[in-house]
């Protein structure tokens, strides 16, 4: 399938789930996460999911980084360029949806990338390489090739994986893992 193909088969699928469904695989995947060792570092930068296309929910992830007490960032997109800007999530963070309905600070503390341990990506679609689909924008392509080569990159995803995605580009940056509700995927480059 196209990587186009792809993205319209796994947004039906999750587009079929209720809400219901959603926060119970989340939580799922929230208590996944703490079967890796992911938890000595400092900065993890993660999505706020956009409800209307029925993410991930990170909630369940914010609440074990703060019961860490991890330094949390968050993203916000700039629409005329692709790329993104990071801000550290504190008490004080007011969080706003964008026109595509995606939840970003309004105000904040810069974090630079380089300082990111950990990275929880949003996708669409993986397969078994660690290769990812997004929603064909780039955002965390462009974001994920700024950071310091041993970042961890983690996708989140409700589905297995597929076994091949064949139309990847050399910007396409591999995942060092993927979890799902019942299983941890490790991928090696």
């Amino acid at each position: 399938m196209t990587k186009q193909q792809l993205r319209k088969k796994y947004k039906e699928l999750r587009l079929n789930w209720s809400i219901e469904e959603i926060d119970e695989a989340s939580l799922k995947i929230a208590n996944q996460l703490l079967n890796i060792p992911i938890w000595s570092y400092n900065y993890y930068h993660t999505f706020l999911p956009i409800e209307e296309q029925k993410e991930v929910n990170t909630e369940y992830l914010l609440n074990i980084l703060a019961g860490k007490d991890k330094n949390i960032i968050i993203p916000k997109s700039n629409f005329k360029d692709f790329s993104m800007s990071h801000y550290l999530l504190t008490d004080n963070t007011i969080l706003k949806k964008n026109p595509y309905k995606i939840p970003e600070p309004v105000n904040g503390i810069p974090v630079e990338t380089k300082l990111i341990d950990v990275v929880f990506v949003p996708l669409l679609v993986y397969d078994l390489k660690g290769n990812r689909i997004g929603y064909g924008k780039g955002f965390y392509d462009r974001f994920l090739a700024l950071c310091k080569p041993e970042t961890l990159k983690i996708g989140l995803s409700f589905f297995e994986p597929e076994s091949e995605i064949i139309t990847t580009n050399e910007e396409d940056i591999i995942l060092d893992y993927c979890i799902t509700p019942n299983r941890i995927y490790t991928f090696t480059k």
